[in-house]
């Protein structure tokens, strides 16, 4: 694993999501999300993970993101960017990009999906793209989308064959697999929460941070859960983790950005709810529900933007 600065990669960086306009990447709009990101104290941007709809994008517009989101935070925050496809060459050609931008601090690579490889095809595939970069970088373990685990022996041969290899995002319910990474590879590997029930238990046990959707909508809360936590305040961060409860719970009544979009429209965060197909804009009746849950968070009228 390569060894990085204790405080370096680590906090909420939230996985922003990508604003449409009439069809067409609203490249104006993502810069606006990056200052957002950056008021609202995130320690970091995730450009291009799953909540910006990748699939939907093509490696150009991958690459444009990329550029803009770096002009934006100006070296204010980390800024990660998520590099990985069902594709080895589309990796590639998205790794080589985001890699030689020096505002770029780490990469993302996800899994390959669809495909469901054999664990030593994980570790090969990574070998391979190692090679093409110095960043330091971490696995995007998203079982329930790629629908394919990484075991644990295998982290460690991809811990072994990639010299710079720091961490994982790790989207899945098994909180004893945390444990198990930390102590079999190092302690020191980044390990960031990629489901938002699982914010403060993740962290409790060694978890570096979160990469949460709901930072789109209530950055402060998560940023301010991480520093409780770093302080030993694990009551403050366990209210914390209450008070976004319900909202965690609403980004995912329909499938991910959907209702995240919805209410970033409706608080004024972006300017235009709109999704690439085959994604849809919330129903009204979904419109309803997530109003609901604004009201009682207190949020109906507030303008964040």
């Amino acid at each position: 694993m390569l060894s990085i600065d204790k405080d370096f990669l680590k906090g909420s960086i939230p996985p922003l999501v990508t604003p449409f306009k009439e069809g067409a990447v609203d490249y104006d709009a993502y810069a606006g999300l990056v200052e957002f990101q950056v008021k609202e104290g995130s320690h970091g941007i995730l450009v291009n993970g799953t909540t910006s709809e990748p699939s939907s994008l093509t490696v150009d517009e991958r690459n444009r993101i990329v550029d803009v989101a770096v002009e934006a935070a100006a070296g204010r925050v980390t800024v990660v960017v998520a590099t990985g496809s069902q594709s080895l060459a589309e990796t590639e050609a998205l790794t080589r990009h985001a890699a030689a931008k020096s505002g770029v601090d780490a990469l993302l690579i996800v899994t390959p999906y669809y495909a469901r490889p054999p664990q030593r095809g994980l570790v090969e595939y990574y070998r391979v793209l190692n090679a093409l970069h110095d960043k330091p970088w971490m696995i995007y373990h998203i079982p329930g989308r790629a629908a394919v685990d990484v075991k644990l022996e295998t982290a460690k041969e991809i811990d072994r064959a990639c010299p710079t290899f720091v961490g994982m995002k790790h989207a899945s319910l098994d909180l004893g697999y945390v444990s198990d990474l930390l102590e079999e590879i190092d302690d020191d590997l980044r390990i960031f929460v990629g489901l938002e029930e699982l914010s403060f238990p993740m962290m409790a046990v060694g978890a570096c941070g979160l990469m949460n959707a709901v930072g789109n909508l209530r950055p402060r809360p998560l940023a301010d859960l991480c520093e409780a936590v770093w302080a030993g305040d694990l009551h403050g961060a366990r209210a914390l983790h209450r008070q976004l409860f319900e909202i965690n719970k609403a980004v995912f009544y329909d499938i991910n950005p959907i209702p995240m979009k919805y209410m970033m429209k409706r608080l004024g965060i972006m300017p235009a709810n709109e999704h690439r197909l085959p994604l849809m804009p919330a129903t009204a009746e979904l419109e309803k529900r997530l109003d609901a849950v604004l009201s009682r968070a207190g949020l109906s009228n507030v303008e964040l933007a």
